[in-house]
């Protein structure tokens, strides 16, 4: 039985959006193409990283989707997650995230995606409460909490940020950072510390008249681990 509870849940989850929704907002699919796959501040495979989604949204809010992360080199990460989210006023999100590895890269070795008992399964569940904050005051929050699965720490991650414009580029300057023992901090270290620091900046690239090529690039330094990160990216 557990292992079909969540995925039975999930199911029924989604199940309600679409009998419940008249006029519903419909699919979402896009993809985003990285130099390096840089995850507040952990680096994953070393690797240009090709990132997939596809959603649904509804016209009350609410999210239904997976995200996925592939790695280009002979280095093999993949990364695929279940994710819920409940948008309010575009301003609030409250959602929980299921990150799931199918290769069983990094520390949660275990691939098997309908295995949810929580001393065996290499799903890890989020909680996650997301402020992105108004015009006149464009400041935001991020708070993300492990509470089931291959996560034995219960890994906790926030972050602050602020965004403006500035001559026509959009730009994000974000501080992330974790307490005590857990999948931000190597082995054997405790305690709270920065492990996400840097700036983001974006634009439109005109290419024709009706299409706008989304570029970014992040420059991103993890304090804790004494490392710094250049990463580009696009989006189609």
């Amino acid at each position: 039985m557990k292992k079909l509870l969540i995925p039975a849940m999930l199911l029924f989850a989604m199940t309600l959006v679409f009998q419940n929704t008249t006029n519903a907002q419909g699919f979402n699919v896009g993809v985003d193409f990285v130099s390096r796959y840089v995850w507040r501040g952990l680096d994953f495979a070393n690797s240009p990283s090709i990132q997939p989604t596809l959603s649904y949204t509804t016209d009350f809010g609410l999210e239904i989707g997976y995200w996925g992360a592939y790695s280009t080199t002979p280095v093999n990460y993949q990364e695929t997650d279940l994710y819920i989210a409940y948008n309010i006023q575009d301003v609030v999100n409250i959602g929980v995230t299921d990150y799931f590895f199918p290769d069983g890269s990094g520390t949660f070795v275990n691939n098997h995606y309908f295995e949810y008992g929580e001393e065996e399964t290499g799903h890890i569940f989020e909680a996650n409460l997301n402020y992105s904050g108004v015009e006149a005051f464009p400041i935001s929050l991020s708070l993300n909490y492990n509470f089931y699965g291959a996560d034995a720490n219960n890994s906790f991650y926030g972050e602050l940020g602020y965004e403006g414009n500035c001559k026509g580029m959009d730009y994000s300057v974000f501080a992330g950072f974790t307490s005590g023992e857990g999948i931000y901090l190597p082995e054997g270290t405790d305690g709270f510390s920065f492990v996400n620091v840097g700036l983001t900046v974006s634009k439109e690239i005109q290419i024709t008249e009706k299409f706008a090529l989304p570029v970014m690039s992040s420059l991103v330094i993890n304090p804790q681990a004494e490392n710094i990160f250049l990463v580009f990216g696009f989006s189609l």
